[in-house]
């Protein structure tokens, strides 16, 4: 928390708008579209929330298949199961670690074939970084397939100077407590069709009727985001750029410590665009090291450092077990690769230099340290 969270927070107890509506939502509504660059916002309760209302207003039915990145964090397919649809899960591809062209290619290929063409294709950025959008859109375009593009991870990052979440027909974004800003949670959609965005807020809100009574005639949900959590994510916002320039910082100093060194490696910057950095992300060569990336989030947990893997594929999830993959090349599965090699240091804006040296001074030692 900064400077500001705090007066948007007392105005909003002062004037009594606690409920979810009142100024902060409009305001932050209004000022996160501005940043991006989407015609409109609807600032909700999760991201994952997002994910549902952009899949129900494209119409999503049981049965329908919706094409999904298959590395990413299983709240980018939750809401495909909400609807009662069917997962097919599209691989990385090694230069970006997000969603592979040439998979999502022979998904649709096959599906053209089948008769099976999906209803809607999730394009999740992992890690801050955007997946490389023109190759993805031109293959959703060549089908009719409309995108929702999953920027939980990438607020502030850019692909080809435009802002992540702005490619698709929606676009998401996540404010939950390990995003680079915060409501504590919170998710926002984003889309140039207002009138979509309007029946959203409505979805949101109950899906109350205009009536004198309460009158209700299709379902809807508990979604909109308070007032009070609103006003603060209006000051993280003003100050998104300066934690983006953090977390860039953060990874600069992990990779002076680590680039000499053999057998451990970066997740790309791709050159289409700026990553946040929002998790600075390594994978390990045990062949190389002598040491899983397992092992080493081990041992830096035993000394009270908190790592992470890279996310377990979804393909590889018992919830999604049966479900359909096109991996990055027959016999190539990038994220399955990226899952056994990869872990996530520690990454946030606040993160002290101290903190951060103590971090890789421990990886360092555990790779030196004989295992066997």
């Amino acid at each position: 928390m900064g400077e500001y969270e705090q007066q948007y927070v007392k105005e909003a107890f002062e004037t009594n708008w606690i409920a979810p509506l009142g100024p902060n939502v409009n305001g932050f509504e209004e000022e996160l579209a501005a940043y991006t660059g989407a015609a409109g916002a609807a600032a909700l309760s999760s991201g994952t929330a997002a994910i549902h209302l952009a899949l129900r207003l494209m119409g999503i039915s049981p049965g329908d298949r919706v094409f999904c990145s298959s590395l990413t964090f299983v709240a980018s397919a939750n809401p495909i199961l909400y609807e009662g649809g069917i997962p097919v899960f599209i691989d990385s591809d090694p230069d970006t670690w997000n969603m592979s062209a040439g998979a999502l290619q022979r998904a649709f290929e096959e599906a053209d074939r089948e008769g099976l063409l999906p209803k809607a294709v999730i394009v999740v950025n992992l890690y801050g970084q955007s997946a490389d959008m023109t190759p993805i859109l031109d293959l959703c375009g060549k089908y009719d397939v409309p995108v929702i593009e999953d920027a939980a991870e990438s607020l502030g990052a850019t692909y080809e100077g435009r802002q992540s979440g702005t490619f698709g027909k929606f676009g998401i974004y996540s404010f939950n407590g390990n995003k680079i800003i915060s409501t504590s949670g919170g998710g926002m959609l984003v889309s140039d069709d207002l009138e979509a965005l309007e029946k959203a807020r409505f979805w949101a809100t109950q899906a109350r009727d205009t009536a004198r009574h309460y009158q209700h005639s299709e379902a809807g949900y508990n979604y909109r985001m308070s007032n009070v959590l609103a006003g603060i994510g209006r000051g993280q916002l003003r100050v998104l750029n300066d934690r983006i320039q953090a977390r860039r910082e953060v990874f600069r100093q992990y990779r002076k410590a680590f680039e000499s060194i053999e057998g451990i490696s970066f997740m790309p910057e791709a050159n289409y665009g700026r990553s946040t950095r929002w998790l600075t992300a390594i994978t390990v060569d045990e062949r190389v090291t002598g040491i899983s990336s397992t092992e080493i989030v081990d041992r830096l947990a035993a000394q009270h450092i908190e790592a992470r893997p890279v996310w377990k594929p979804l393909h590889l999830q018992p919830l999604f077990e049966g479900c359909a993959y096109y991996p990055h090349e027959e016999e190539n599965s990038v994220s399955d690769r990226l899952f056994s090699t990869g872990l996530c240091l520690p990454s946030g804006s606040s993160l002290t230099l101290s903190d951060q040296n103590r971090v890789t001074d421990m990886v360092l030692r555990t790779i030196a340290i004989p295992n066997r």
